[in-house]
């Protein structure tokens, strides 16, 4: 007796399921973690206390020292007024300021404006340190 059209089309697939099991399967067990040497697993703590591959003796403290002492001034002056870019607006309200000094991206909460701002306006603000990083508040034109 013939086979029906939807007992072919579920031969087909069990078929495919079964070749995609097999090729995982392979994947697994070419790209396993199992086997690796001591040297490999192996992680630093640089100076700033970030991990790296890099053991002590190789790693460049002197510029390690230098970067985490600009970022302490940086820091430390957090209550000076800072100039920027607003580069973004969300209809959600908040946006981000693209800092003149760094380049870097600051976030701000819509709720934290006393005056109306668009994209492209240059501004001055304070930067405060939230939860996810700092934030700019008392934002002026």
């Amino acid at each position: 007796m013939a086979e029906s059209f939807t007992k072919k089309e579920n031969t087909k697939k069990k078929i495919k399921r079964s070749k995609d099991k097999q090729l995982r399967r392979d994947d697994r067990k070419e790209n396993n973690n199992r086997g690796k040497n001591f040297e490999d697993m192996i992680v630093y703590v640089d100076v700033n206390g970030h991990f790296t591959a890099v053991p002590p003796h190789l790693q460049n403290r002197d510029a390690d020292l230098a970067k985490a002492k600009k970022a302490q001034e940086s820091a430390a002056r957090h209550n000076d007024d800072f100039t920027g870019i607003v580069n973004y607006i969300s209809d959600k309200g908040f946006g981000f300021i693209t800092e003149d000094e760094t380049g870097e991206s600051v976030f701000f909460h819509i709720g934290q404006l006393t005056q109306t701002f668009e994209k492209n306006n240059k501004v001055t603000y304070k930067k405060e340190l939230g939860a996810k990083g700092y934030q700019a508040v008392d934002l002026k034109k």
